[in-house]
Order: structure tokens, then sequence, then C-alpha cells
């Protein structure tokens, strides 16, 4: 992280004194720190098709009932929230890939959720001219999530549940399901995906943002890039899970409650995340959309005095998930979550 004038360190001792909101520290430009976007957007043109060769993207489905980590049957799930019975996966490879040993992947949550925008950005970005506006060409895995929303739903589960189960799941059986496909072992004959966790990546949205930091906060051995948009950073885990015991406010103890980033040891981890100005406030005009936005101010002060890499966007006059905030800024967040990868030697 480069180094900051006197007058941004100022703002942001006042941040994490809670003096200052974390939205008015200094506005960097592209890189690590904090940024302030808005109240127009538009879309960047490299999340568009401008004509280069487009890759292939195939799709298939994983019974919930077959999975040994998430088969539909937890004890705390609500019998009037519905459990899907087929998860559907899509995994792109972009047309510049050409060696297909142990490639770098991205994971999405919610799936198939921005996977059109993620697929411009490798057909456009993978063959840039510009060495600081590139991308390496990786594979996305879009997820689709067991079902329904919030507590004692199988998404909430799956996404809210403070411990490593979502990523164990992601890379013990949707990420081995991928590798066999015969369709895609077909396409593309020995691909491997990488088990370097440098080289892997996850992006979410809403309780998607909070799987993905989970992700990598329990198992930075298997995920080290981390994008969260409008992220449930709130405590919205489930009351009876048994991991209430040790988390007992879900993903509020990540910056609040048991401060979690502030006091453990720092990991190697490089994070996004955002928030925007009325995240949430349709749920809740009130508390909901108040602790949504103070839950990612915190969690980006904590980051920030940790001295991880991460880039917090703040988006003035937009909402949850907003589509026109991924349309601005998803490029430029994918490129500087990839800017410092470098394969692992073989």
């Amino acid at each position: 992280m480069r180094q900051m004038t006197n007058s941004a360190v100022l703002k942001l001792v006042l941040v994490l004194v809670g003096l200052l909101p974390a939205v008015a520290a200094a506005t960097e430009p592209p890189g690590n720190g904090n940024v302030v976007i808005g109240p127009e957007y538009q879309l960047d043109p490299t999340l568009t098709d401008q004509g280069n060769p487009q890759g292939r993207q195939f799709e298939f489905s994983l019974k919930l009932a077959d999975s040994r980590i998430f088969p539909g049957t937890d004890s705390t799930l609500d019998p009037a929230k519905d459990v899907r019975r087929d998860r559907k996966i899509w995994v792109y490879v972009p047309a510049a890939l050409k060696d297909v040993r142990d490639v770098p992947l991205l994971v999405t949550l919610d799936g198939p959720s921005q996977l059109n925008l993620v697929r411009y950005a490798l057909d456009n970005l993978t063959v840039s001219q510009d060495p600081n506006r590139r991308l390496p060409a990786f594979v996305v895995v879009s997820v689709q999530n067991g079902g329904n929303d919030g507590k004692g739903s199988e998404r909430g589960l799956e996404y809210d549940t403070m411990s490593d189960r979502f990523a164990r799941f992601i890379s013990e059986e949707v990420l081995v399901a991928v590798q066999s496909n015969a369709e895609i072992q077909r396409a593309y004959p020995g691909l491997t995906l990488t088990s370097d966790p440098a080289g892997r990546a996850v992006m979410g949205c809403s309780s998607g943002g909070a799987a993905a930091l989970t992700m990598g906060w329990f198992r930075p051995d298997l995920f080290r890039r981390l994008i969260t948009y409008s992220g449930t950073f709130v405590d919205q885990q489930d009351d009876d899970a048994p991991e209430e015991a040790q988390y007992p406010l879900g993903a509020w103890d990540y910056h609040s409650g048991l401060k979690l980033i502030e006091k453990s040891p720092k990991k190697p981890l490089r994070i996004f995340t955002h928030v925007a100005e009325f995240d949430n406030r349709a749920n809740d005009p009130e508390e909901t959309y108040h602790n949504w936005v103070m839950a990612n101010e915190r969690t980006a002060a904590a980051l920030a005095a940790k001295g991880y890499d991460y880039r917090y966007v703040f988006s003035k006059a937009s909402r949850h998930c907003d589509r026109s905030v991924f349309e601005q800024t998803l490029a430029e967040t994918l490129v500087w979550m990839w800017q410092d990868y470098q394969p692992a030697a073989r």
C-alpha cells in the first residue's frame, strides 16, 4: 500500500475513532484505499461486446442430496423456506486461455449473477494492450445458491454462517465437479484448476459478499482474492447455528463485537468491499439501512488499520447490489484484484 499524505492519515485516524465517516477519508486514484463514486454512472465499454474472440460457456447441475456438505437437510433450516433440489453451475472459459494446466479461477456466487459482465471483461481485458488494464485468462465458475434467503434458509446457511463450510463445499465439491465434467474435458482436455490460493478469487453481493469474505477468512489456504458488493456484514447467521457459540453476532463480528479483523493476525488476503448510499433501505428504512452502511464502513476501516491490500467503494445515489454500480466498476475491480497475480512455479 503506497504512502498516504499527512492529511490522509489524519482522516483515517478520525475514521477509526468514529469522528469521521469512512467515506470521507481521502479518495485515492485506482489502487488501494477508499473511493467515492456517483451519483451518475456509466457503463464501462470493456463490459460490452467489442468484437474480441469469445470463450465457451458450459452449464450443468449438482443435486443437493448428493452433497456431503450441503445436502439441503440441515437441522437449522426453516421448513417453510424452499430448498432447491438441483444447483446449477455455469463455467466460462475465455478464448485467451492457452495453457489448461493449473488455471486461475473466479467463483461468483448467486449464479449466474453478473456472469455476463465478467465474460465481457475477460473477452476484452485478457487481450488488452495496456499493461495496467489487463486480466489473466482465468476460468469463471458461477454457482447457484441452495435456495430462499435469510435466517433459516439454505442460502443463508451457506452464505451467512461463520465457518469454513462453504469454502470447503466450493473447493471439494464444486471445483472437483467442474474439473471432472465430461463436456468441459472434451473441449479442453486435461484442464485443471489451480490449487494455489493466490490464483483463486471469489465474488458475491449481499450475503454472497459476506460469504466471499468468510471463504477467505476461514480458509486463506484455499481462497485469497475476495470481492464483496453490498456485503451483509450484519448479524444474519441463523440463531440455531452451532457457530453462534463462538461467533454470536455472525458477520457483524468481523468489525464489531469480537472485532475479528482488528484483533486477529493479518491474513494473506486481497479484499474489495463496496456499499451503496441507500444500501438495503427498501427492506428497512431505518435500522437495517444504517447498520448496512455502518458495517461496511467499519469493515473498510478495520482493513485499513490492519494494513490489508484493500479497496473500498462507496457509491452515491445507489441501492443494494445496484446494477449501475457493477456496470461502472466491475472491470476496474477485477483489474485491481488480479494486478499482482503471478502463476505458481511448476
